[in-house]
């Protein structure tokens, strides 16, 4: 009798102890959104490399909510001074009694947060990036610093929306800056100024550069006339190896000097870029954009996605969220567009308005869609490099942006 009781217990034990007990409807509706994310990496490959681990934490943390608590520390009552329980802790005499510390670690994915919550994760991200970057088009045709500065007007008006519907002016940057479709971005900006928002906006940040493909030919082919996107651009002059060099010094001098809250994420950029151009560091430089970016974009990536619980993420203020930085993302690409067209006007029709679209960050997908909606219309039509300019000032235009948020919200 005795052994089937011990039996009962641990049965009941182990069912009390399970996430049939523990978990709540959120949890539930969260898993849910974490395997439709799984299938839109998966399935239909939006941004496979980011969005799976972030779907993936997603679906850890309301499975087993504690592998993101944080450390704690009990005080435990000591029979005496000399009690033994007590050997190799930490001990406290307070009041006329003593106690021993018993710390309680946290979860894995805490400790692998703190590269996020300390603002690190991010520039790395941004120094494999630069290892990958070719700056060729845009010191080619600086003409594109224009679109990619156009396409961060989304943002700005975004905060000024946001501030409307009740947010706070940290909130309120830390939302807007999601129309920069620059991930690692929000993320920096996000820790600095509104870090109990950072699993909503990360992960609508992140949704919103996977869906790309979808969310801007629309707004593309409404901004835009059949003839203008089918206007074929002149191929761009060759780049030397001494420009390309000096490029990213100038640009870090520049922007650290006049806005200092974007050197972190400007300068790792320009630091990996000149690894690249440099050609005397090539080990390092295949390092940065292999080795060091895929871990970084690992750690990053679940941890960023293990912020979303159920409790803390399905609330009103994440569907507000959610619509301003879809709003402040479709602002984004209309700018750039816009812009574009005021260019096709100025050049005499000599600018395809379509590369405007790639001012967002989102490097290289929305280039590559602006090369598919121009081939939609014209299959001769080439504007892949052409759309590079715009694109990669794009992620140094979220960068400069989110220096200036940093640099005029108190924090």
């Amino acid at each position: 009798m005795e052994i089937i009781n011990g039996f009962l217990d641990a049965i009941y034990g182990i069912f009390t102890s399970s996430g049939l007990v523990s978990l709540n409807w959120q949890n539930y509706i969260m898993i849910a959104v974490s395997i439709f994310l799984l299938y839109l990496a998966i399935k239909k490959q939006y941004e496979p490399l980011l969005l799976l681990p972030i779907a993936f934490g997603m679906l850890l943390v309301n499975l087993y909510p504690e592998i993101m608590a944080a450390p704690e520390i009990t005080l435990v009552p000591m029979t005496g001074e000399n009690d033994p329980a007590a050997a190799g802790h930490v001990v406290q005499h307070i009041g006329d009694a003593w106690y021993y510390e018993n710390p309680q670690y946290g979860g894995l994915l805490y400790y692998l947060y703190q590269g996020v919550k300390l603002g690190i994760y991010p520039p790395l991200i941004f120094l494999g990036i630069g290892c990958m970057t070719d700056f060729g088009p845009l010191i080619s045709n600086p003409k594109s610093l224009i679109l990619g500065a156009a396409a961060q007007i989304g943002i700005f008006v975004t905060f000024t929306g946001a501030i409307f519907l009740g947010f706070s002016e940290p909130q309120s940057g830390a939302i807007a800056i999601i129309g920069g479709a620059d991930g690692p971005t929000a993320i920096y900006v996000t820790t600095k100024l509104a870090p109990e928002m950072l699993g909503s906006i990360a992960i609508a940040a992140y949704s919103y550069m996977a869906l790309v493909p979808i969310i801007q030919p629309p707004i593309m082919k409404a901004l835009t006339t059949k003839k203008e996107r089918s206007v074929v651009m002149e191929q761009l002059r060759p780049v030397s190896k001494l420009e390309k060099i000096i490029f990213p010094i100038i640009v870090v001098i520049l922007i650290s000097i006049f806005l200092p809250d974007a050197a972190p994420l400007v300068g790792m950029l320009m630091l990996g870029n000149l690894f690249k151009e440099s050609g005397v560091v090539d080990r390092i430089a295949k390092a940065a954009q292999n080795e060091l970016m895929n871990i970084i974009t690992i750690f990053l990536g679940v941890t960023v996605g293990a912020t979303a619980k159920g409790s803390t993420f399905l609330t009103f203020d994440t569907i507000k969220i959610i619509v301003l930085g879809l709003i402040a993302f479709s602002m984004g690409t209309s700018f750039g567009v816009l812009f574009g067209k005021v260019m096709y006007k100025l050049t005499g029709g000599k600018v395809n308005p379509l590369i405007g679209s790639a001012g967002v960050s989102a490097v290289p997908m929305a280039a590559r869609v602006s090369q598919r909606v121009g081939q939609q219309e014209n299959p001769g039509n080439f504007l892949l490099m052409h759309a590079m300019g715009p694109n990669v000032a794009g992620v140094i235009g979220s960068a400069v942006a989110a220096g200036v948020l940093l640099n005029v919200i108190p924090h």
